[in-house]
Formats: C-alpha cells, structure tokens, sequence
C-alpha cells in the first residue's frame, strides 16, 4: 500500500513524533510505500520514506495549526495515496491516531484542578477554541473510517466526549522494542550506572522515567522518602523539568544524597538495568511508555490506575496499580510491597512475558490489518 502519515512535526523527542518516525519504519520493513507530510523536520525521514513539506503560515501557534490542518490535505492528494493516517491536528483522514485522548477532556480536568480562572481562561483562548473546532470535525466526520486509541481509557475518553460509534474506535497499544529493553542488560549496566551515580551495589533502587514532574506524579513519590521504611531505598529519577533546581533542592531537604536526579539520558535501558522497580504515578496518562518498557527489562512497575498502560497488567503484576495515586499510605504500602517481590524470578519472567506480547513487531502486524481493512473498506485504490 502507499501509506500517507501526518503530523506537524517529525522528531526524536515528543512521544507523538517518535510514535510517527517509529511507525514509518515499522510499515516500511512491512514492505509499504511510506510518505511523510510534515510541517517541521526534527530528523531526517527514516532511509527508504519518501518525506514532503507541509507550508504552514510561520508564526503564532494558532495560525500554524490552522494551515497544517487545510493545507496537508490538499499536498496529500496531489501525491495520491491509497490510506491517510493523521497523527494530529488534520482535515480529511481515514485513520486518525489519538495518542494523547481528546482535548476537551483535558480541558475538563484541567478546568476541575485549575477552577474558575482557569476555565474562563479555556473559554476565552483562541488557541483552545480553535484546538476544539478542528478535534469536534475530527471525532464527527464522516471521512474518519477508523480512530486508533492507544487504550482503552483513551477509547473511554473519546466516547464520553464525542458521539462516537464504539466499532469506529480499535485500541492498539504502542509496542516496545524487547531487544533493546531485555533483563540481560542487568548483569551488564547494574555495576557500572550504580558506581557512575554513588549508588550502593545491593541497595534498592526506584527508577521514575518521564519529563514534566508534575503531572508524571513526582511530587507524590517525593514525600514518601520521609519515611524510615525507605531509608536504604534510592529513587532515581531520569527526565528534565523547567523546575529542575527546585526539585533538587527539595529532594535534598528530604533524603539528602538518596534521591538522584540525572536528567534525559540517551541510554535509558541501561538504567531499567540497574533498577528494582520503576514507578509511574500518573493522575491521567494515555499510555506510558515507561510501564512497557520496564516490563520488557523485566522489572515490576508501580503505576496508577489512571495510566492506560496499566491494563496490560496482570498476575501478581497487577499488585502494582495505585487506585487512588494521591492517597500517600496506598502509595507507601505498594511501593514496599514490590521493592520486597523484585527479587522474585517468577515475577520478572512474568513481567517480561507481558511484554513481549506487546513488542512493535506485533503493534506493526495489528496496524498493517487494520490499514488493510480501511482500505478494503473504501473499495478505492486512492483516497484524497
């Protein structure tokens, strides 16, 4: 088939354009004819993807999503291909990949925490309304032969925000790459990350992987290391924050020398290697990559209910989702509780068993029959 995928940008960073480089590849190697229409180009289209230049009015956020969402459209019929897939903001799609849930559902929980100012700000913002106009055509049109959600509660946030036919939306859950992220890595990175970062060969270590502390539930962790119980305990956190320096410094005042920040680092796995749990609680997180890739490194994760990754979660596994991530003694009780299974080879066998039904070779296979199907579906050899 010859494949059009569409987002604003291509990139390495940014969960949604890794996604989109990701995919390129996965449906090149599956012997697909792939096109890229970007407006932004982070990184070379992968070798063997033919990339096209979206123009976009170049300045003002708003503008430039107006124009992206006209104009790819029309650079995509030109070129004539028989399935469009959009990773973002677009007209005339016939899959539409939400990553992320719907915006207006963002808006609500971010309405609820923020209150009354912070709603009359979303009312009154024209990139916000704009945002929504272009998400209503989206999730109601006609065109949209299927939506892809990458869970289940993103499929759930569809439906409540939009009147959207449940047949219409096919959860696909992102992949992971099971050789870069395996339990051998262990006896390879253990020794040599712990002695770069002062840490104690047989101490416990809590990785937390994710940029944007806040809403990847860091101050929720933080506290916790108050207690006695977690005195031998390190929590290592991996990811950039704007509020870098305030967070050391609380940490600091909280368990000095045991919470250690290294900020992004480019050999990630190598830190799943040296970790005995990893914790992600998230208040709303559409997938996590970070759940998936610990269990492929073979390690227990404490996540919250909230995060969509943490339905593939199952067995003694499952003892790791957080119900209610803001109740601290919850938190507390299943962080010790895993910290004291990790050292179970059953468990990480079982860890790494999920994983490896969620690996991108097996994400691409699924994708590739539902392009299948959308283009059976049309009876044509060509959309526009």
């Amino acid at each position: 088939m010859k494949i059009a995928l569409a987002h604003k940008r291509l990139d390495l960073k940014g969960g949604t354009e890794r996604d989109l480089y990701r995919t390129a590849e996965g449906l090149r190697d599956l012997g697909h004819d792939v096109h890229l229409f970007c407006s932004e180009y982070g990184v070379a289209a992968p070798a063997g993807v033919t990339a096209h230049s979206v123009g976009v009015v170049p300045f003002g956020r708003t503008l430039r999503m107006w124009s992206f969402a006209f104009r790819a459209p029309s650079v995509i019929r030109r070129i004539g291909c028989d399935v469009v897939v959009n990773f973002g903001r677009m007209f005339d799609q016939d899959v539409l990949r939400s990553g992320g849930g719907t915006h207006r559902g963002f808006l609500k929980r971010l309405g609820e925490e923020g209150g009354m100012r912070r709603r009359l700000w979303q009312a009154i913002s024209v990139y916000h309304r704009s945002l929504l106009a272009l998400e209503r055509r989206q999730f109601t049109s006609a065109r949209v032969k299927k939506i892809v959600a990458v869970s289940a509660e993103v499929k759930r946030d569809i439906m409540a925000n939009y009147a959207v036919d449940s047949a219409a939306v096919e959860v696909l859950y992102n992949g992971v790459d099971t050789v870069r992220f395996h339990p051998g890595k262990r006896a390879e990175s253990l020794q040599s990350v712990r002695a770069r970062w002062k840490i104690p060969l047989h101490a416990p270590v809590v990785l937390f992987v994710g940029s944007g502390f806040r809403r990847k539930g860091l101050d929720r962790l933080l506290p916790l290391w108050t207690s006695p119980k977690l005195a031998g305990v390190y929590l290592v956190v991996v990811g950039d924050d704007a509020r870098m320096g305030r967070y050391r410094s609380r940490a600091d005042s909280i368990a000095p020398g045991k919470i250690i920040f290294t900020r992004g680092q480019d050999d990630i796995e190598n830190f799943y290697g040296a970790a005995d749990i990893v914790a992600l609680p998230s208040l709303q997180e559409a997938f996590g990559n970070v759940v998936l890739e610990a269990l492929a490194s073979g390690l227990p994760v404490l996540v919250s209910a909230q995060v969509g990754a943490a339905e593939v979660l199952q067995g003694q596994l499952a003892s790791g989702i957080i119900d209610r991530p803001d109740d601290a003694d919850e938190l507390a009780r299943k962080l010790l509780d895993l910290l004291s299974k990790s050292g179970d080879d059953a468990l990480k066998q079982e860890a790494r068993n999920i994983a490896v039904q969620y690996s991108w070779e097996e994400h691409f296979r699924r994708l590739d029959a539902l392009l299948r199907q959308v283009c059976g579906a049309q009876g044509t050899a060509s959309v526009s």
